[in-house]
């Protein structure tokens, strides 16, 4: 990763605001701006270069990863040192505007910072520049992304194995989660989805002891985070004797679901992606039971922009990974979705999701 590049193209992007730097405090940021994958890290990025503050915890870890920044080892908390490093620049002629990531840093950091005095120096919020930068993936994230939902395919198949009338929903996650570490996966993307039956037709319905129904649709939707780039799959799938109410429902949602594919491509709003699942579902009767957004973009956080969802106008460009996902719920009865990763490229989307798709009964 050229993390001198993308420091380097956020202080471009300062330089054309009221931001003469910006302090970046939400982990993920601080990860694709430095490298740094610890849990406490702020990260100062400013005209003349970039500051990374950490506590000593951290010490061998922040020089190992930190690229581009100078690194401050703090034996308090980083935003103290952060703050007594501000406080330092009493003397300076020129104030100095710094943006904080106001969806990210606390209430509590401020008033944390607010015991300092600095009159060279004034905070304010700033809108989410460094999450526009991530939304469009270079290829060696594109890379990373593939890898990780290759990974995530084979621990599908692994649920395949042992799905069966009787096991706990629980206990088929757990056998897909061991086989994602031993696969060489950090952790899970989400907590791993398998629901049966009923509780099939919650769209986050997380996996409990409930054993898995018979002659019904069980929706396993998990994903996991290698070399630190999440994965997201769903699939949905009937253990017994399929109905035929059943099989017509997955139809319909496969169908929308390439439908929303088919609409990716660079210069499409993601609203105009969303609108295409919702017209093959209601053409196919079942629109008033896709209850939720068709997608979302994923990368180093498992739910990042754009949002794939009714009227957004967020235009797609090459190098952006979202999900497609749309779904079919019945209360009390079961539900049905299907999700694959995409990525945007000149000639439209590819899916990156190798499973297949066909109706199966197990």
């Amino acid at each position: 990763m050229d993390f001198k590049a993308r420091q380097q193209k956020l202080r471009d992007h300062l330089a054309t605001t009221r931001f003469d730097a910006l302090l970046v405090s939400h982990l993920p940021n601080v990860r694709y701006l430095c490298g740094f994958t610890g849990s406490a890290g702020l990260l100062l990025v400013e005209e003349t270069g970039s500051i990374f503050f950490t506590d000593v915890r951290y010490d061998t870890q922040a020089h190992e990863e930190v690229k581009a920044a100078k690194i401050v080892i703090a034996r308090k908390s980083p935003l103290a040192a952060l703050g007594e490093f501000l406080e330092k620049r009493r003397k300076r002629s020129r104030r100095q505007t710094i943006g904080i990531e106001s969806e990210h840093f606390t209430i509590a950091d401020k008033k944390r910072l607010s015991k300092f005095r600095w009159a060279a120096v004034r905070l304010k919020d700033a809108p989410p520049i460094v999450e526009r930068f991530r939304m469009v993936k270079d290829e060696g994230e594109i890379d990373l992304i593939r890898s990780a939902v290759q990974l995530g395919a084979k621990i599908y198949d692994r649920a395949l194995e042992v799905l069966r009338p009787g096991i706990k929903e629980v206990d088929v996650a757990a056998e897909m989660e061991l086989a994602a570490r031993r696969g060489g996966a950090e952790s899970m993307s989400f907590e791993t989805i398998i629901a049966s039956g009923p509780r099939s037709a919650l769209p986050h319905g997380r996996a409990s002891a409930t054993p898995i129904s018979r002659s019904a649709f069980v929706v396993c939707d998990f994903g996991v985070i290698l070399s630190g780039y999440c994965s997201d799959e769903t699939r949905t799938v009937w253990v017994g004797t399929p109905s035929d109410d059943g099989r017509q429902a997955y139809e319909a949602v496969r169908e929308a679901q390439q439908a929303a594919i088919d609409a990716v491509k660079p210069g499409v709003t993601t609203g105009e992606v969303d609108a295409a699942a919702r017209k093959a579902l209601r053409k196919s009767g079942f629109g008033k039971y896709f209850t939720h957004s068709t997608g979302h973009g994923v990368g180093l956080e498992i739910h990042e922009n754009p949002r794939v969802a009714e009227g957004q106008k967020e235009i797609l460009q090459p190098g952006m990974v979202i999900t497609i996902e749309p779904g079919v719920y019945f209360p009390g009865k079961w539900g049905i979705r299907i999700e694959d990763m995409v990525v945007v490229n000149a000639g439209g989307g590819e899916v990156l999701t190798p499973t297949s798709k066909e109706f199966l009964a197990v």
